[in-house]
C-alpha cells in the first residue's frame, strides 16, 4: 500500500514548523512518532496535502518533572517516559499505563503527545490525561494556549487542536499526598488495543478513609469516560469500601459499541470488573504512600 501524494516539510526550528503548519491549515499533518499516522496514510484513511516532520526539533524532545507535575515534550518517546525513574516517582500512573501500550518496538518510536492528539478512545494515554486533569499545550505563530483534558478530547479521533496548531507538550499533574493509581485492561492478545481498560485514582485522608475515587475508562465511548465514584465508595477505609457499587456506577456511565471483537454488553461487564480491580489496586497503593 502507498500513501496519497503530499508535500514533505522538514523544518529546522519550532518557529519554522509553526509557520509551515499555519500555511498548510487544514491540509497539514504533523509527523512525530508516526505509529498511527503512517498506517493511516498507507491505508488512505488520511490524505494530507502537507506532511510536517518535526523530528529534527530537539527543543521538543524534553521530559521535565516540574513543581506541580510532569511536562512531556512533543518528541519524548513512550519508552523514554516509561523508563524514567524520576517520572515514575513523581507520577507513577504514566509508567503503569505505558507498559500496556502496544509493544516495545512501538514504544521506542511513538510519542506521548502524538498519542494524545490522535485521540483514540482505545489508547491508554488519553485516559491518563483525563483522570489526572492534565492539559495539552498548543502553539501557533504568536500564540500559545493550554487546553485542559476535559475539553481536549472532543470525539472519536478528534481533539481540540485546530488546523495550523502544533501540540508542543502535555502536562500531567502530580498526585496529592496519600494517593494511589492503577491501570487495568484486557486485550485479545498482548499488545493489541484493549477491549476495555480502566485507570483509577484513590485518595485518602489522614485517618486513611477514602476522600476521592475516580476512574477513566478506555474503549467504551468516543473519548475517555471519566467517572467520579467517591460517593459510591463512601467515606470509609478501603477495606470496607463498596467497590461493587462503584463498579456499577462506572458501568452506568459507559456507552460501548459492539464490533467484531466484543459485544457492547461484554465491554460494559468487563469495564465493571476492571474498575473494581483498578480501584482496589489504587487504594492499596494509597495506603502505602
Amino acid at each position: 500500500m502507498k500513501p496519497p501524494p503530499f508535500d514533505y516539510h522538514a523544518p529546522r526550528s519550532v518557529g519554522e514548523a509553526l509557520e509551515t503548519l499555519a500555511g498548510a491549515g487544514e491540509h497539514g499533518k504533523v509527523l512525530a512518532g508516526g505509529q498511527s499516522l503512517i498506517p493511516m496514510l498507507n491505508m488512505r484513511l488520511a490524505a494530507p496535502g502537507h506532511l510536517v516532520d518535526i523530528n529534527r526539533l530537539a527543543e521538543l524532545d524534553t521530559l521535565d518533572v516540574e513543581p506541580g507535575g510532569v511536562r512531556v515534550g512533543a518528541l519524548a518517546r513512550h519508552a523514554r517516559v516509561e523508563r524514567s525513574e524520576e517520572v515514575a516517582a513523581a507520577q507513577p500512573l504514566l509508567r503503569q499505563a505505558l507498559r500496556l501500550v502496544a509493544h516495545p518496538v512501538i514504544r521506542n518510536r511513538g510519542t506521548v503527545v502524538g498519542s494524545l492528539v490522535h485521540a483514540d478512545p482505545a489508547a491508554e494515554l488519553p485516559a491518563v490525561l483525563a483522570l489526572l486533569g492534565g492539559s495539552v499545550r498548543l502553539a501557533r505563530p504568536g500564540a500559545v494556549r493550554d487546553v485542559p483534558a476535559a475539553g481536549f478530547f472532543t470525539g472519536l479521533l478528534e481533539s481540540a487542536a485546530e488546523p495550523g496548531e502544533l501540540a508542543v507538550s502535555a502536562f500531567f499533574p502530580l498526585l496529592p499526598p496519600r494517593s494511589g493509581t492503577a491501570f487495568r485492561e484486557v486485550a485479545r492478545r498482548h499488545g493489541d488495543y484493549a477491549l476495555a481498560g480502566v485507570a483509577a485514582l484513590v485518595g485518602l485522608d489522614d485517618d486513611l478513609r477514602i476522600t476521592a475515587a475516580r476512574v477513566a475508562c478506555v474503549s467504551v465511548g468516543p473519548a475517555p469516560v471519566l467517572v467520579d465514584v467517591t460517593e459510591a465508595c463512601g467515606h470509609r477505609p478501603p477495606a470496607s469500601a463498596d467497590w461493587a457499587s462503584a463498579a456499577r456506577a462506572v458501568q452506568e456511565r459507559t456507552a460501548p459499541e459492539a464490533d467484531i471483537h466484543a459485544t457492547a454488553d461484554y465491554r460494559r461487564h468487563l469495564t465493571g470488573v476492571l474498575a473494581q480491580q483498578a480501584l482496589r489496586d489504587a487504594a492499596r497503593e494509597a495506603l502505602d504512600a
